[in-house]
């Protein structure tokens, strides 16, 4: 099948190389020449594991050019809106510029039969909006909505393999037309038995915000019990693993930490309460905004760790933050809780070190006062006291009796909860955690 992506960030990227690697004849389009010549040159704009491979692949088999030019779309049967919904300045809503941007843009090229499908994590009602915008300008071509599920560092499974598929196609002539370009787009994944969802426009809009939602208070309610263990002598992760068992809660996402972090669940939970508020709904979703104080808090908890382990004074103590992007196999840096205990450190007179295995490069263009070091352990190397803050498994599996001798101090931070306290306190370290005795 013929199909385009419309936006080469991190979701079109990878979304238009997987349709690419699945057998579809793919035109990515982006408005930014640098990153489309970057892409169609093979090299991937950001840090994505299998990325690389199935774009060469995909390269290699000519099934997938990028361009700058959105003439090129037409043909396709099947566009995909894949563009960025930023949080708009001085609210929390979506931003939704790009969306409207790429439409406007797109429909000029739009044949009666196409299927114009979003995928960018939208308001609910956006489609609804589009489809008028669309029908406005003459077009037929219809509206449908299907969600994206990218977990950062896994991207490319998910999208190849999803876990779910949501189709959001709303009832008319249209339906089964619709049903039948999904079915054939995603047939690699309906042959394996992935579980489909097929149901209205806004039930999809809402599926993806909900689900981030949902797993951001799940977090956040485990953050919250941390606080309450460490006030009382308990142990959190004790707590969770106890709770984790009765299989109405489940275990998962019940690991307390310097805060869940990431550009896209906390701007989506905001964006969410932005909309609900427009609806007359704002109460309830209210919980939403305590649900973001909490994880936010988290930051300062770990800086205050930091502090007192030190004596109540950081003023030149060398610092070594292990991680900066605000999860493992990543390189994203935006809204990083890593990235912002590194600042609020940095701005209170720390001698900070940092080291990522992968964000170095976006640090250092958005955040240039922070020092970078070429390994761990030159990050660690005379440290007064090291902080944890991105669970890269190189730094999970770190040999604490090896940390001991390169520090100046035995002291360490683990704002993620995931190293051994009795391994780290046996080597000598004065060992600190969220909620953990």
């Amino acid at each position: 099948m013929k199909v385009s992506v419309i936006g080469c960030g991190y979701l079109g990227a990878v979304h238009a190389a997987a349709m690419a690697e699945l057998g579809h004849e793919v035109i990515a389009v982006d408005v930014d020449p640098n990153k489309i010549a970057s892409l169609a040159a093979g090299i991937a704009p950001f840090f994505e594991p299998g990325l690389p491979e199935i774009l060469a692949s995909a390269l290699s088999s000519k099934r997938l050019r990028f361009t700058t030019e959105m003439s090129e779309v037409a043909g396709s049967s099947v566009h995909f809106i894949a563009v960025g919904t930023p949080q708009k300045a001085g609210s929390n809503a979506a931003d939704m510029t790009y969306v409207d941007s790429a439409v406007d843009a797109l429909i000029p090229y739009l044949d009666d039969a196409d299927f114009l499908v979003g995928k960018s994590t939208v308001p609910v009602g956006t489609s609804q909006r589009l489809e008028e915008k669309v029908t406005a300008a003459g077009s037929s071509a219809t509206v449908v909505w299907n969600p994206e599920f990218l977990r950062e560092g896994f991207a490319v499974q998910d999208t190849i393999s999803p876990d779910r598929l949501v189709f959001g196609i709303n009832p008319g002539p249209s339906f089964d037309p619709a049903l039948s370009a999904l079915q054939e787009v995603y047939s690699t994944a309906l042959a394996a038995d992935t579980p489909l969802v097929v149901t209205d426009r806004a039930t999809a809009e809402l599926v993806k915000i909900a689900a981030n939602s949902f797993l951001a208070t799940k977090i956040s309610f485990i953050n919250a019990m941390s606080e309450i263990a460490e006030a009382t002598g308990a142990n959190v992760t004790e707590l969770a693993d106890a709770i984790g068992y009765d299989a109405r809660i489940g275990r998962r996402f019940l690991n307390a930490g310097v805060d869940i972090g990431g550009r896209r669940i906390q701007k989506e939970n905001r964006a969410f309460s932005a909309r609900a508020e427009e609806l007359g709904l704002g109460s309830s979703v209210a919980f939403l905004s305590e649900v973001d104080e909490i994880n936010l808090r988290q930051r300062q908890r770990v800086v205050d760790r930091v502090i007192a382990d030190c004596g109540g004074d950081i003023t030149d103590k060398k610092v070594a933050i292990l991680g900066l992007a605000f999860k493992p196999l990543s390189d994203d840096v935006r809204d990083s809780p890593a990235l912002d205990v590194a600042r609020r450190l940095h701005e209170l007179g720390a001698d900070v070190l940092a080291f990522d295995p992968e964000a170095g490069g976006p640090v250092s263009r958005v955040a240039p006062q922070i020092s970078l070091a070429e390994n761990a352990q030159q990050a660690l190397l005379d440290a007064d006291i090291a902080v944890l803050v991105t669970e890269w498994p190189e730094f999970v599996q770190l040999d604490p009796r090896n940390v001991g001798d390169l520090m100046a101090h035995k002291r360490i931070v683990d704002a993620r909860n995931v190293l051994d306290p009795a391994s780290w306190r046996a080597a000598g370290f004065h060992y600190s955690s969220l909620g953990r005795p």
